[in-house]
């Protein structure tokens, strides 16, 4: 009788129309922090896109504060507004007060002081010396996870950001503000944050991503409000003035922060692999975990594991309220307790958006207690929300701070009613009832409040949340996380409580603290094994590519009216889902065939600075990357490669092409071999001769056999099926000897013919192998080049680039090497494009042999 009457009142609200009505009602009544906090991000964003005068948001908001003022009084004086109209009415009015008061914050966090340092700095960088005070502690980036690392002629740098207090002018020093990231061209040992330096260096802006996918540093910083960067090229050009007077919270930070990290990783070797990912799970530290673990997590969606979250202050909180429990402590002294805990967490971790979030919530939770008050987990969600962005709006822009919260909401709405729903399909009973005994299994297994359904369905719940937003940044969709997060948050939870007790215990038993070291340790490699398994499965991740933003509206729309619109007939809302879930589907799946089979040829030149690393999309399935390297940029296989390879959703290549064996064109093609799936590698008979001055061709052919590759010779031709190929115009049998030619003139020249159009990329052949070329090919002619050795004057040949008759030239350079050189063919007709002034270059070529031609930094 309970199940029929339950949905007969079911029936009775949706026949009322009365669900929505009501939930909105119970909304203002329990969650009016919801109005505040959605009116203050809709604010920040339409002030993001608009740009608008910060008095017409002052005169918005002084409209908003009368009518608040009139309503009330209209109600108190009169009685002609109900006190439930009222309610509504002054919702939706603070709602329109905040998202003006949102508009004005980022006005206000945008526009710098007057006395700026930015506002010294034009558009191009400025030799200073300034003064100020170190706020972050030296890090020292020593590239350990790039494979050629060790062959960069310059030492490891340094960085650290530093509180500008004067900067020197003509005259004498000028009181000045703002922070500014400093790098310095060695590794600094003897500063730590707090000290107060004066330094000799270059100023200059930072500059934006010049390739699609790669992570724009200089947007970054600007939402940290920090737009300038200052280079100086040694430690002498730092003077030291003063040592840091920390005040006594910065030293009590910094002294629990040194106890913790020194109870935790006592005992275990730097070596060991398990290290890096407990500084990552217990202390937010990631940057030691190796690049085989990270990507590991990250082909499997757990990367929020070891990205420190909520999720461990939220077990670390439950861990702490169970242990009072068991000890017999009442309510409120537990509270205290979880307070004191959650004061020295965030002492220890990074003051990340995600941890403050899950901090904010749990002192609520606990103040909760103290006033004998019950916490709404909505409400409480939103007074988060409000004070993260109240001190720092543009974090509403960043995927972290969007991820935190839309998981935990999709927590909040939808992991109960996924539990309930799989609960009553499992069992065919209602989830308020309870089970039989004469079924136990179903006991065991899916009775409400069990560990494994439970947790899937927060995990179902969490990944609905952020789906979308995983998708739109990192061009991702992983359906299985939900299932491996069941996997592996049990190892997690014993981690991060084996961890956070070892720190506790270190102090008072030793013996216990090396016991669980060890412990713990055993279940981080146990942690590392298993996540490593379910990426060697290679089923967990469909890779995308970059999305606009409709798709991803339209997925929150589909969950929103599957979850909160009712319908008199359910079959009409199924079909609806159905509908939309198809197209969804249709949408996504259109777009990733379009980017893995198309109908024409689309060449990709990627800004490197000085090196080479172009990728050719020919007709069909097939792509091919010839060269990946730079000799200015550190790791490009990371930084820029992989990421365009992920932006245009390619998670195969099937040839690499190494021209010739210099650094600039091949030290990023191992982390390129690790991130996706390699065919083959070919190189010519060069790259195998035996006088490899610098040893870089034998130690990237020793380090692609590690994994399962190695370079093989390649022939004149490449055909990979379609009706485009690959041909290899030089070295060819007129150049004789190899071994007697120049390491440049022994690069390989490659010819890309379709649709009647060719293209030559000539890599670094120089005078010799340029005039021998054309002997060898008298007619030839083609419409797009690759200029030789990045478009160096002093290398190129007479008429060489007159005689190919090449419509399009594009030189893969440097920005010092664009300023010398630049003037190499003006009196050229053809199309110039430089990869330092226009970034990326892209050629597309279609069926018919229309080409378009499109520069990053132009669009």
């Amino acid at each position: 009788m309970d199940e029929i009457q339950r949905k007969l009142e079911l029936i009775d609200r949706q026949l009322a129309g009365g669900y929505l009505a009501n939930l909105h009602k119970k909304l203002i009544s329990t969650t009016p922090l919801l109005f505040v906090a959605v009116g203050l991000i809709a604010g920040i964003i339409i002030q993001a896109l608009s740009g608008l005068s910060i008095w017409l948001w002052v005169i918005l908001l002084a409209i908003a504060v009368t009518l608040v003022v009139f309503s009330y009084l209209v109600s108190r004086i009169s009685h002609l507004i109900k006190e439930e109209n009222l309610s509504y009415v002054m919702a939706y009015v603070v709602l329109l007060c905040f998202l003006c008061l949102g508009a004005m914050r980022l006005i206000s966090f945008e526009r710098p002081e007057t006395n700026d340092i930015c506002n010294f700095i034009g558009g191009e960088r400025k030799l200073a010396t300034i003064r100020g005070l170190i706020v972050t502690k030296p890090y020292v980036n020593r590239e350990q996870d790039w494979e050629f690392a060790k062959f960069m002629y310059t030492d490891p740098v340094s960085s650290f950001y530093l509180k500008v207090k004067e900067v020197e002018t003509m005259s004498s020093w000028a009181e000045a503000s703002g922070t500014v990231r400093v790098q310095v061209g060695e590794p600094v040992l003897d500063l730590k944050d707090g000290d107060y330096i004066q330094a000799y260096c270059w100023l200059d802006r930072f500059k934006g991503a010049t390739n699609p996918g790669q992570f724009d540093i200089a947007r970054y910083l600007a939402r940290r409000g920090v737009f300038i960067a200052a280079s100086i090229e040694s430690r002498d050009g730092i003077e030291f003035l003063q040592s840091g007077s920390a005040g006594i919270f910065t030293k009590i930070k910094r002294k629990v922060r040194e106890k913790a990290a020194q109870a935790l990783l006592g005992g275990i070797s730097p070596e060991d692999q398990s290290r890096g990912l407990l500084e990552a799970l217990l202390l937010g530290y990631r940057g030691n975990i190796d690049s085989e673990t990270y990507e590991a997590f990250r082909k499997t969606g757990l990367l929020h594991f070891i990205s420190l979250s909520g999720l461990h202050l939220g077990i670390l909180m439950g861990v702490i309220w169970w242990l009072c429990k068991t000890a017999g402590l009442m309510k409120r002294t537990r509270a205290i307790i979880c307070i004191i805990a959650i004061g020295v967490f965030l002492l220890i971790v990074p003051p990340r958006a995600p941890t403050l979030r899950t901090a904010i919530i749990c002192c609520v939770f606990c103040v909760s207690f103290l006033f004998y008050r019950k916490s709404n987990s909505l409400n409480t969600l939103s007074l988060a929300a409000i004070i993260l962005l109240l001190i720092r709006p543009t974090q509403l822009f960043e995927a972290g701070w969007q991820l935190s919260f839309a998981t935990v909401l999709g927590i909040l709405l939808f992991a109960n009613r996924i539990h309930f729903f799989i609960y009553e399909k499992i069992t065919e009973q209602p989830w308020f009832k309870k089970l039989p005994r004469t079924r136990p299994f179903f006991r065991i297994i899916s009775k409400p409040g069990s560990y494994l359904l439970r947790l899937f369905s927060v995990g179902l719940a969490a990944w609905l949340g952020g789906a979308g937003i995983l998708l739109y940044h990192f061009y991702t969709i992983n359906p299985l996380a939900s299932i491996w997060t069941v996997f592996a948050f049990p190892l997690v939870v014993g981690i991060l409580t084996t961890g956070f007790l070892k720190i506790v215990i270190s102090f008072l038993l030793p013996t216990a603290a090396m016991i669980l070291g060890a412990t713990v340790t055993i279940l981080a490699d146990l942690l590392i094994l298993v996540v490593k398994l379910l990426a060697h499965l290679d089923i967990s991740q469909i890779l995308i590519g970059h999305v606009s933003i409709v798709p991803v509206v339209f997925y929150y729309v589909l969950v929103i009216f599957a979850g909160f619109v009712y319908f008199k007939r359910p079959i009409v809302k199924r079909a609806i889902c159905t509908a939309m879930i198809l197209a969804l589907i249709i949408c996504l799946g259109a777009l990733k065939w379009q980017r893995t089979n198309r109908d024409g040829l689309v060449i990709t030149c990627l800004d490197v600075s000085h090196g080479q690393a172009i990728l050719a999309r020919l007709p069909g399935p097939s792509n091919i990357l010839l060269d990946g390297g730079s000799l200015h940029k550190n790791d490009i296989g990371r930084r820029i490669v992989t990421p365009f390879l992920d932006y245009i959703g390619i998670t195969e290549i099937d040839s690499i092409i190494i021209s010739h064996s210099d650094i600039d064109h091949i030290n990023g093609i191992v982390e390129i071999a690790e991130h996706c799936k390699v065919g083959s590698i070919y190189a010519n008979e060069a790259f195998f001769d035996k006088a490899d001055k610098w040893g870089a061709a034998k130690f990237l052919n020793e380090s692609l056999r590690r994994k399962e590759l190695e370079v093989q010779a390649v022939g004149r031709n490449l055909n990979l099926g379609g009706n485009s190929g690959i041909k290899f115009i030089w070295p060819n049998e007129e150049a004789g000897n190899i071994s007697q030619l120049s390491d440049n003139d022994r690069s390989t020249v490659s010819l890309i013919e379709f649709a009647g159009r060719r293209i030559v990329l000539c890599s670094d052949i120089e005078k010799f192998a340029q005039e021998e070329l054309l002997g060898a090919f008298a007619d030839l002619k083609v419409d797009i080049v690759v200029v030789p050795h990045h478009g160096s004057v002093r290398t190129l040949a007479t008429d060489f680039i007159k005689n190919l008759d090449a419509e399009i030239l594009i030189c893969s350079c440097g920005r010092g090497e664009y300023d010398r050189q630049q003037v190499i063919m003006r009196e050229n007709k053809a199309k110039l494009f430089y990869t330092a002034r226009d970034g990326a270059i892209t050629v597309r070529v279609d069926k018919k042999g229309l080409t378009d031609t499109e520069a990053f930094l132009r669009n």
